[in-house]
């Protein structure tokens, strides 16, 4: 199902006013808020039933968005942040700036790891890529449950207590790859905290082209 201009204003504006979203991305169905209300992101957590000392996601809707905000990023941190996203891809990146307290610290400890994701919103999400962001994003389900690919498989606790819900369609049901690139500035090592929709040679391949 596509999603159209109005999807993408009735998102922004549920979530410039405290709101919590049940939206799709290039993986799985997310959960979101914006990520300086600590009233809505209390609420996104206790939806989900996540623990309170586990960070989560800072989502941008665009690449460049994100690099401009990010400023303190380093040459070769910016190169892999434009070789890698948008794609199905959350990078861990050091937050020198403190950025995110909420996302990136939520019970005070973990400032120091900033996890990013822009998504690859092509065909029926295009019009998501209009949201000027960022936002606090999460999985669309319980705290240690499997990730869904289908609105008709979120929770309903999920469905009845978010404030928008979007429907994209059937989605291709696998998390993002999670790649560490705390140390990458410095010395150009990685690592992949957790192996999913971004295989390891495309990886490999997108980081030595940005070498």
């Amino acid at each position: 199902m596509a999603l159209d201009d109005r999807d993408a204003a009735h998102l922004s504006e549920c979530l410039s006013h405290g709101g919590v979203a049940v939206f799709p991305t290039d993986t799985v169905y997310g959960l979101g808020c914006d990520p300086g209300d600590k009233r809505a992101v209390q609420r996104l957590y206790e939806l989900k039933g996540r623990p309170a000392d586990r960070p989560a996601a800072v989502m941008f809707f665009d690449r460049e968005r994100a690099l401009t905000a990010l400023t303190e990023l380093g040459e070769r941190e910016r190169a892999a942040v434009r070789a890698l996203l948008p794609g199905p891809v959350t990078l861990l990146l050091p937050n020198r700036s403190r950025r995110f307290p909420l996302a990136c610290a939520p019970a005070g400890s973990g400032r120091e790891r900033l996890g990013l994701r822009v998504p690859a919103l092509a065909g029926g999400l295009a019009a998501l890529a209009a949201l000027a962001g960022p936002v606090l994003q999460s999985s669309a389900n319980l705290s240690g449950q499997p990730d869904v690919r289908r609105l008709a498989d979120v929770p309903d606790t999920l469905l009845g207590g978010a404030d928008l819900v979007l429907d994209g369609g059937e989605l291709p049901g696998v998390a993002s790859t999670v790649l560490d690139l705390l140390a990458y500035e410095r010395s150009g090592r990685w690592r992949v905290v957790r192996e999913g929709a971004l295989p390891l040679d495309a990886v490999k391949r997108a980081l030595l082209l940005a070498s």
